[in-house]
């Protein structure tokens, strides 16, 4: 038994923000139905490349993983339908959309209109700024949450600005996981009240608190935090570091006794004359220097032996093969199913193309004891399980044609 197990979900998101929310609950035991609409594409899933043997896409194997698929035309009746009947008579009661805000209702899917059929729905809107306020019908991405945060006015280098990190930290630490917190607090609520309720979930708002202890400085009467002018954003010795072969290191050693180990293993410590300090350009130059002057993996042999909090930039293939990652399981190899490669498929033919067991992915990062994340398969094609799924509600072959939007 997962520890979400019970749980219906029907997804209507897509990109990142929504699909990992589900991504998450699913490897804990909830049962994820993605929606995708037949006429709608998504880059995250079209993401390059494609597995061999397969024509599903690495990305799709994995956001997908875990979760049912199916198509409907939300723009017909009875794709409409289809949605009515499993919120009603399935048991589907936690919703995730990610539309602008408006679209649902136009559609007959609001948390208004479809509470009537199930008292106990929750329902999760995420966008990127709100139900409310003056940009709410304006359109963003990760970069431009961040932006409007104030965060990335002290990210980035003084002389250049604010830098890209190819990390979607908006998408993901506030969209994602804001999501997956609210529906098990309104889950827990439901659990003690009985009823379910309405969650407005924005990417912006969730990254106005990221701004952390410069931003509530600030706040309370503080200067206005620069760029690389304070604690954790390139104003100490808190930084990368280039070593002699183009790579780099990351340097975290802001207690007493991590920058001692710090000065110990450039060995600074006993330079003539040498008055270091954390915050000292004149120390972090000295730092700088020190780090030019060896290879990336000669810093590792010299920092494994001291408690530093020094450790190299890795690459996607070095982080693959460390053995930290490998030991906590993030990158497990996850079955490949067994499924027909036809996008919006309602035959659920099987495939003869040759396809690989497993694949390697991206794994979840919660640990729990008595019920972990399981791994139970890569994410199938689009709209694979459209007719299993609309078979059971009671669709004819074809009402499920018409409602997945496929042509006679």
């Amino acid at each position: 038994m997962g520890a979400l197990t019970g749980l219906k979900i029907l997804d209507f998101s897509t990109l990142l923000p929504g699909p990992y929310a589900t991504l998450v609950m699913a490897d804990m035991g909830a049962e994820v139905i993605s929606v995708a609409a037949p006429d709608r594409r998504d880059i995250l899933t079209e993401w390059p490349p494609v597995i061999e043997g397969t024509e599903t896409t690495a990305v799709s194997a994995w956001i997908r993983r875990n979760k049912k698929t199916v198509c409907l035309d939300l723009k017909t009746p009875i794709g409409v339908e289809a949605v009515r009947r499993l919120v009603r008579d399935e048991g589907y009661d936690i919703i995730l959309e990610q539309f602008r805000p408006g679209v649902m209702q136009k559609l007959g899917l609001s948390y208004e209109q479809l509470r009537e059929l199930n008292p106990r729905l929750i329902y999760c809107s995420l966008t990127g700024y709100g139900q409310t306020g003056p940009m709410a019908l304006r359109a963003g991405h990760d970069i431009n949450y961040l932006s409007r945060s104030g965060n990335m006015s002290q990210a980035g280098r003084a002389q250049t600005g604010p830098v890209l990190t190819n990390v979607q930290i908006a998408d993901v630490a506030a969209g994602s996981m804001n999501s997956v917190i609210s529906i098990l607090a309104a889950v827990n609520y439901r659990h003690e009240t009985g009823r379910g309720q309405y969650i407005d979930v924005a990417m912006m708002d969730g990254v106005v608190p990221f701004n952390g202890m410069d931003g509530a400085a600030f706040l309370g009467g503080g200067e206005m935090p620069g760029r690389e002018e304070h604690l954790l954003n390139g104003g100490t010795v808190y930084d990368f570091y280039e070593t002699a072969d183009g790579r780099y290191m990351s340097v975290g050693s802001l207690e007493p006794k991590f920058f001692a180990a710090l000065c110990k293993g450039l060995g600074l410590e006993g330079e003539p004359g040498a008055d270091l300090k954390l915050d000292s350009p004149e120390t972090k130059k000295r730092v700088r220097e020190a780090f030019a002057a060896r290879t990336m993996k000669e810093w590792c042999d010299v920092f494994a032996e001291l408690d530093a909090c020094v450790e190299p930039v890795l690459t996607l293939e070095e982080a693959r093969q460390d053995e930290q990652i490998r030991l906590r399981g993030m990158m497990p190899e996850v079955p490949v199913p067994t499924a027909a490669d036809e996008s919006c498929n309602t035959e659920g033919a099987p495939s003869h193309k040759e396809r690989p067991s497993s694949v390697r992915q991206l794994g979840c990062p919660l640990k729990l004891s008595e019920c972990p994340p399981e791994y139970r398969h890569a994410g199938y094609p689009t709209g694979y399980h459209t007719r299993e799924i609309l078979e059971k509600i009671g669709f004819t072959d074809e009402e499920i044609k018409e409602a997945a939007g496929i042509s006679k």
